[in-house]
Order: C-alpha cells, then sequence, then structure tokens
C-alpha cells in the first residue's frame, strides 16, 4: 500500500538534528558527534525536512537518514526499491531542472543502463590513460605558478581549483575562451546556500541561469565536434556507438554539466582537506615523502576517504520495504550520509585519524558500488597522485599557515579558503 500524506505527516521525527541550516554550519568534528550517536543507537531515522529547501514542495514531510557503511551500502546497491530519478539532493525540483542539472546520475534503469553503456565506451581506463601526460603537465604548471608567488597565499584559489578545471577542461576539449565562464557558472550549483557568492540572487533562478549557460556551451561544442572531430572526450562521446545505440545531443549535454560541477567541485575539495591533513598530520606527511611512488596509491584512498567532498545523496523510496527494520514507505526520500559511513567505526579502524597507509580502505568516497558508482573515479584519482607529487617534492615546507573558511552547504564538503606558506619553490 501507498503511503498517504497524513499516514507519513504522523510519523515522530527523531532528535537529532540533520535538516537545520546550523547543524550544517557546524565543525565536521561537531557533525561527527551527531552522526556517532546516530550510527550507534539509530543507523535508519526518520527526520524533518530540510531548512530552506529550494522548491515549495507541500508533500515534502521529511526523510529517511541512512548513517552507517553497511546500510548505506544497501541502499545504494537495492536501485530497484531506492531510486534516483526524482533527484539526489535534499530539496525537491522541478522535473525540468532535475533532468537539466543532474543528469543522468539522476536515472533510473533502463534509461540509466543505456546511457552509462554508452558513457562507459568512451570513459574507458584506456581512455583515462591518454590522460596521464596532461594530468602531469597540468599539475606541474600549477606548482611552477604557485613557486612564483611569495608570502601567504589562497590554496584554494591558486591550487585546488585549478587542478581539476584545467584536467576536465583538457580531457572534455574545451577551448580557452569558454574556461573562464564555466569556473564561474559551476560555483553556483553547489553553493547556492552561499551568501556571500549569492549576492542576494534567487537560487532557483541562478540555478536555472548556470544549467543553461553549460547547455548552451556544450551544445556549440557537440555541433563542432560532429563537424569535425578531435582528439578529445567529447568526440568520443559524440561518436559512441554501443549495438546501433548513440547517446543523444541532450544527453550529453547533461553529461557535460555533471562533468563540469561535480568533476570540478569533488576533486577541488579532496585537494583542499588532503592540504589540511597533510598539516595537522605532520607524522603521515613524512611517512608519505619517504617513498612517493609506493606509497601514493593507498595516500589517495585515505585522502578521498578523509575528504568525503560529496557529503550526501538523496534516493527516494519506489515502492513500501523494510531497511534494518523500518518500514519505508513508496515516495519517501531517504538520504545516504556518506560523511558519516566513511567514519563508521564498524568499518574503520580509528576512523578520526588521517592514515595514508590504511588499507583495506573500502571508502564511499566513489560511491557505495551499484550502478551508480562514480563513473570519474580514476581520473580523480590520477589527478591527486599528479599534484601532490609535485607539491611535497618541489614545496617541501608547504604548510597551513591560517584558518580555513568552510562552506555551509549540505551536499559538497566546501573548503572556500585556505591560507598557506612555503619557503622556496626551486627545491
Amino acid at each position: 500500500m501507498t503511503t498517504t500524506l497524513p499516514e507519513r505527516a504522523s510519523r515522530p521525527y527523531d532528535g537529532a538534528d540533520l535538516s537545520s541550516n546550523a547543524f550544517w554550519a557546524a565543525t565536521a568534528e561537531e557533525r561527527e558527534r551527531t552522526f556517532a550517536v546516530l550510527r550507534r543507537e539509530r543507523p535508519v531515522s526518520w527526520h524533518r525536512p530540510v531548512e530552506n529547501g529550494l522548491f515549495e514542495d507541500p508533500n515534502d514531510q521529511g526523510f529517511w537518514a541512512v548513517v552507517t557503511h553497511r546500510h548505506l551500502v544497501e541502499v545504494t546497491k537495492r536501485h530497484d526499491d531506492f531510486l534516483s530519478g526524482e533527484g539526489i539532493v535534499f530539496e525537491s525540483m522541478p522535473q525540468e531542472l532535475l533532468d537539466a542539472a543532474q543528469g543522468f546520475i539522476a536515472m533510473d534503469p533502463p534509461r540509466h543502463t543505456k546511457v552509462r553503456r554508452l558513457l562507459s565506451s568512451a570513459f574507458t581506463p584506456k581512455q583515462m590513460a591518454r590522460t596521464d601526460d596532461r594530468i602531469r603537465a597540468n599539475a606541474k604548471r600549477i606548482v611552477d605558478d604557485l613557486a612564483q608567488l611569495s608570502g601567504e597565499v589562497d590554496f584554494v584559489e591558486h591550487v585546488s581549483a585549478l587542478v581539476p578545471m584545467h584536467n576536465i577542461c583538457d580531457m572534455v576539449g574545451i577551448p580557452e575562451q569558454y574556461r573562464r565562464t564555466i569556473a564561474h557558472e559551476v560555483q553556483f550549483a553547489g553553493g547556492w546556500r552561499d551568501p556571500e557568492l549569492m549576492q542576494g540572487a534567487d537560487p532557483m533562478t541562478r540555478l536555472f541561469e548556470t544549467t543553461m549557460t553549460l547547455a548552451g556551451i556544450a551544445g556549440e561544442l557537440i555541433t563542432a565536434r560532429r563537424a569535425e572531430p578531435q582528439d578529445d572526450l567529447l568526440t568520443a562521446l559524440v561518436q559512441a556507438e554501443v549495438d546501433g545505440e548513440r547517446l543523444t545531443d541532450e544527453e550529453i549535454v547533461s553529461f557535460f554539466g555533471l562533468l563540469m560541477v561535480a568533476g570540478n567541485d569533488t576533486t577541488r575539495q579532496s585537494t583542499s582537506h588532503a592540504m589540511l591533513a597533510l598539516t595537522q598530520f605532520p607524522d603521515q606527511r613524512a611517512w608519505l615523502v619517504e617513498d612517493l611512488d609506493a606509497r601514493m596509491t593507498t595516500a589517495v584512498e585515505e585522502m578521498v576517504r578523509w575528504a568525503t567532498p560529496i557529503m550526501t545523496f538523496r534516493r527516494t523510496a519506489a515502492r513500501d520495504c523494510e531497511l534494518d527494520g523500518q518500514r519505508i514507505t513508496a515516495g519517501d526520500k531517504v538520504v545516504l550520509f556518506y560523511s558519516s559511513a566513511n567514519r563508521d567505526e564498524t568499518v574503520f579502524d580509528a576512523p578520526e585519524r588521517f592514515d595514508l597507509s590504511r588499507d583495506p580502505n573500502p571508502h564511499v568516497g566513489f560511491g557505495g558500488g551499484g550502478i551508480h558508482h562514480c563513473l570519474g573515479n580514476q581520473l580523480a584519482r590520477r589527478q591527486l597522485a599528479a599534484v601532490w607529487r609535485e607539491l611535497l617534492t618541489r614545496l617541501p615546507d608547504l604548510r597551513v599557515t591560517g584558518e580555513p573558511v568552510y562552506g555551509s552547504g549540505n551536499f559538497f564538503a566546501t573548503v572556500q579558503k585556505l591560507p598557506v606558506t612555503f619557503s622556496d619553490g626551486k627545491a
């Protein structure tokens, strides 16, 4: 039986606060104290709707919070019970914004199966390996420019933001004249709750503007690649074919937007949080520097676990079902808390410690497996390894020297500013 609105509204809300702006403006350590109690006592719990949602939805009565590693992986793999097509963020959104802004990540089978299969045919390990030289060159270029500066500089502006921007734009094949516009626009996709960034703009209007701007650029580039193919990912997507099927222009545009937003922000935040951790845990930095080549692979996994750049993803119950004994009813929002799952003490020994030698490290920084596992995970790993190899080799005393400025959203774990210093970039 499908739940009715009165039935859902009659459920008692959990006493823990996961919905307010104040909760998400708190530090990660403060939020973790709440998550730890929920993991231990109430791993699947019902909460009031998130505060200040984007879109007024009278049917939004709240959400189920899934905070343990085990249950998050279970929900991720039960894609028939827990759908992505209704949206992947807390907030309800109009369908046209869902289709344009969230792309195939907010699709369900059979459409998701077709689109992912075609995307995967262009996004192969071989294709990723071809980008290695470019990734290393971009890492060198970033550190070259950083080394010319002096005094206290913003690590986010001069390193973290540039790593994915250069690499993704190069890989996709985006000309220079579009890059500054794209870098500006992608901020709003995850930062619409940031008053300094928004400057009084209406969040829904601004998100539509970002979506339309990215779609316009993508459309121009798709037309150009059909007329004149290049050696880049966009050409590979235009030409991708499996069993006689090809991606439509709308599907390529949608993936382009996802890659620009999620691909930029995830690596950006992982790089920033790693910089903080390497300053806070100098023993781990020293251990890594002793043998960069042998230790970088495990180190990158811990950087991603520690950062957990995407903190939450939402699913929607397709039917009445159960999860950990709780009766989930059709239409319920189910929110997966990756930042909590990656601190689950039943899975990770001393999860509060930044341990670059952690092995095994079954983090969910790229998802919990299943059909929605991050398609760009190898690209992210390659970028992190390249930039940290350059930074640790050439700027051996690079360190955080001021207070970081964090964002307050509930999707990306955002570091907005991060003051650092170093003494000599010529080493």
